[in-house]
């Protein structure tokens, strides 16, 4: 009888320690802080009583604290954000001219409290468009130029991440007769600047995708688009993943529509390659397509 209660007990035991291990376990991620006393202060390159956007280079320090943060999320206003734990960066800004910038961050403390603040800043970014590019396309005064409408390709469209128009190039004068009789009118400053009037005779061509970034609808067409003005032309050194081999790894934007020959709602070119006489520009269109179009210097 003692040791029928003995097993008993023994099996009781048993069955208690694998409850025992089979119960929840309690888990904590410590005490919620919220960051507190933030900061956050700039530095901007070379920046003075004369120059007070900075001497050219778009370096600017950013240095953010907080108590009880663990990281902070950096938003530099330009379509990029890191994660800078230290909360001190060196970040350089690369679009050319002046313009205003909002820095935010997010100062991230235990169990992923945030605290925010913002900066506005204004930086310059010096850029030099290359004695080439601005004697080639200005004639270091001025030019006129038209469609290369005699050249194959002179109007094409192919992926975007490729440099030539693989899907379709136009043969000679097949376009719309509005793609042939613009005037686009490169002109140089005293600033060593490039701007760009267009004369399109009340109407320019657009692809379909882009009608309805020009105020119209339906599809490929000829369009009573404004292309009035002169507009300041922004180089900068081209952000694609071309080569010397293939481009001239220089671009520009165009200001308001950003037409040149024909509209594809893009507004920024890249140079493929220019002569004083020719140029092959490269467009990625609201498409997403990359469109082409050649020019040549008004006769």
């Amino acid at each position: 009888m003692i040791k029928k209660i003995n097993s008993f007990a023994l099996v009781f035991l048993a069955a208690v320690a694998f409850l025992a291990g089979c119960e929840k376990k309690d888990y904590s991620f410590g005490e919620f802080k919220t960051p507190a006393d933030l900061t956050l202060t700039t530095a901007i390159a070379g920046a003075d009583a004369s120059n007070p956007n900075g001497n050219g280079t778009g370096n600017v320090v950013i240095t953010t604290t907080a108590k009880n943060a663990i990281t902070y999320n950096i938003d530099f206003g330009d379509g990029k954000s890191q994660v800078v734990p230290s909360g001190t960066i060196n970040y350089k800004y690369n679009s050319p001219g002046t313009a205003d910038y909002v820095i935010t961050v997010k100062a991230v403390g235990t169990g992923g409290v945030v605290s925010t603040i913002s900066k506005k800043i204004k930086v310059f970014v010096a850029f030099e468009i290359p004695a080439t590019i601005l004697q080639n396309i200005t004639g270091g005064t001025s030019k006129i130029w038209v469609s290369d409408k005699e050249a194959p390709g002179h109007f094409g469209v192919g992926p975007n991440d490729q440099f030539s128009p693989i899907w379709y190039e136009a043969g000679p004068n097949s376009r719309d007769a509005c793609s042939y009789d613009d005037e686009i009118t490169f002109s140089k400053d005293a600033n060593n600047n490039i701007l760009m009037s267009i004369d399109n005779k009340g109407q320019s061509f657009s692809i379909g995708a882009s009608t309805a970034f020009y105020g119209f609808g339906g599809g490929d067409a000829c369009l009573g688009v404004t292309a009035s003005g002169t507009k300041k032309l922004v180089f900068m050194d081209a952000t694609s993943t071309s080569t010397p081999a293939n481009s001239t790894r220089i671009q520009f934007d165009v200001p308001g529509n950003g037409l040149i020959i024909f509209g594809t709602g893009g507004r920024t070119y890249e140079i493929l390659s220019l002569t004083a006489t020719t140029m092959h520009l490269r467009n990625i269109g609201i498409d997403g397509n990359a469109w082409y179009q050649k020019l040549k210097v008004k006769s």
